[in-house]
């Protein structure tokens, strides 16, 4: 049997945090479902690594989307587990995205600029949408992006949620005729295994114990090398 150490890409290890680059296709924690899940994972090769007797505390202080991949940040004591979960609420964390989208609309996307919208959830679809301001239980999201490349009928943006809604950056932008390549979920036209185009490039936030600025970054799924190899940067 492999190693639960070869099973996941850690990113950063301590004795209060510990960051995987998720792979698309997997919860990001049990609570998802009843799929195997990222935190189970982790779990296992801690307990594993430091021959732990018993349960392993693990803090899920934020998640991934299933078909998304990249940087999940866990915390390993209930204090940071509190500490992270706090920068997240006051959004003190800077989350960094990549995203490839399908342009299907013909208007023109300025090099750079923000999305405002206000989003739903639309229970009986499983499903976010964009609604008027004053639609009861809308809330407002907010999300900075840069166009990188465009090539062949597809776009790399950056983009930097500025709050943390629920499918935030692939409603917005699907609302703009720009669904997230392999989204069909949200409009895109043909799907992309059990991903999506969209990866958690980094993460920086204060370490809970050092107040100390640390960034994490994610090299991007090997499956974007072939579809997205003229988008992506040299």
């Amino acid at each position: 049997m492999s190693s639960f150490a070869e099973l996941l890409d850690v990113l950063y290890e301590d004795n209060h945090v510990v960051a995987v680059n998720k792979p698309a296709g997997w919860s990001s924690a049990h609570f998802d479902g009843s799929d195997e899940t990222v935190d189970q994972l982790v779990k296992a090769y801690l307990k594993e690594k430091y021959a732990k007797p018993g349960n392993v505390f693990l803090g899920v202080v934020h998640r991934l989307d299933k078909p998304t991949s990249g940087v999940l940040l866990f915390a390993r004591t209930s204090k940071a587990a509190a500490r992270l979960s706090e920068q997240f609420r006051e959004n003190a964390v800077e989350k960094t995205y990549w995203a490839v989208v399908e342009k299907t609309s013909p208007t023109e996307w300025p090099q750079w600029g923000t999305l405002d919208d206000w989003l739903r959830h639309d229970d009986p679809n499983h499903k976010v949408i964009v609604v008027p301001p004053s639609t009861p239980d809308a809330k407002p999201a907010r999300t900075h992006f840069q166009v990188k490349a465009t090539h062949g009928g597809l776009m790399l943006l950056e983009l930097r949620p500025q709050s943390g809604r629920k499918h935030q950056l692939r409603v917005q932008l699907a609302s703009r005729g720009c669904p997230v390549f392999g989204d069909v979920k949200y409009g895109a036209s043909r799907p992309f295994g059990h991903a999506v185009g969209l990866h958690a490039r980094s993460i920086s936030f204060l370490h809970p114990t050092k107040n100390e600025p640390i960034t994490l970054t994610a090299e991007v799924p090997k499956g974007w090398r072939g579809p997205f190899a003229y988008l992506l940067p040299k």
